[in-house]
Order: C-alpha cells, then structure tokens, then sequence
C-alpha cells in the first residue's frame, strides 16, 4: 500500500514541473533566433552553456549513435524513469546472475543513485506523516 504522499496527483506528467517543461519546450531561449524566449532553470544543468561549450570542443560529438552525437543527450539529466536501454540490458544481465530462473521487468525497475536514494524514496512511498523509521549504522546521512 501506498503513502498518501505517493498517491498524490502532483507526480509524473501533469504535475506543474513539466507543464512549466512544456512550455520551455515550445519556447526556448536563443540568443540570435529567440532571444525573448524561456530560461529553463528548474534543473541544475546549463543547455545554453553546453551548447556553446559543445560548439566550442567538437571532439566530445565523437559519441555517436548512427552517426548523430549523443553527447548532449549523455551529458544532461536523463528521463527520470531510466533509460529504456539500460534498464533492458540491466534485467537481462539479473536475470542471468540468477540462472534464468527468474525474469525481471525492465518497466519495474527504479534505477537510484545510491542506497540513501533509494531508502529515502521508499521511505516517501510507504510512510505516513508521524511513521518513524529505525537506520541501520553504518548510514550515511548525506
């Protein structure tokens, strides 16, 4: 069962994180072609600057994917659902640690950036204001 917290309306798509995305998605700051365009600072990546810093060190476009650099793609925040390609190869890779007695769906994977991540977002889902959780030591309380 589910927190009341992560039952919220407020995830995913609709909440008013990616509506203000959409709106910098169709109206994006450039300096020559729009320059009364949107800023997107709701991330803590600069695209304006790594436009010009991949303008100016073409050799980082080595990265490719038929032939079209994916440096920009690798370099900023990626989807926050994982990238599909990742989480396939990471649900084949348990699955064969495991002998192939088990399968894992590549759509059900949470990939975290760590175990404090990973037992704080837990926390969020499972928890209800007033819950108190015991931590294991060592932990770090980063």
């Amino acid at each position: 069962m589910l927190s009341s917290k992560a039952m919220l309306d407020g995830h995913g798509k609709e909440s008013p994180y990616f509506q203000g995305w959409k709106e910098y998605e169709k109206n994006a700051y450039d300096d020559v072609k729009n320059p009364t365009g949107i800023i997107q600072m709701g991330l803590a990546e600069n695209q304006y600057l790594l436009k010009t810093w991949i303008e100016n060190n073409q050799d980082a476009t080595r990265f490719t994917n038929n032939r079209e650099s994916v440096f920009r793609y690798l370099a900023l925040f990626q989807d926050y659902h994982g990238l599909p390609a990742f989480k396939n190869v990471l649900a084949e890779f348990m699955a064969e640690i495991r002998g192939n007695k088990v399968s894992f769906d590549p759509r059900k994977l949470v990939l975290m950036a760590g175990a404090t991540a990973a037992s704080e977002t837990l926390m969020f889902c499972i928890a209800e204001h007033g819950d108190a959780f015991l931590l294991p030591t060592p932990y770090y309380p980063g």
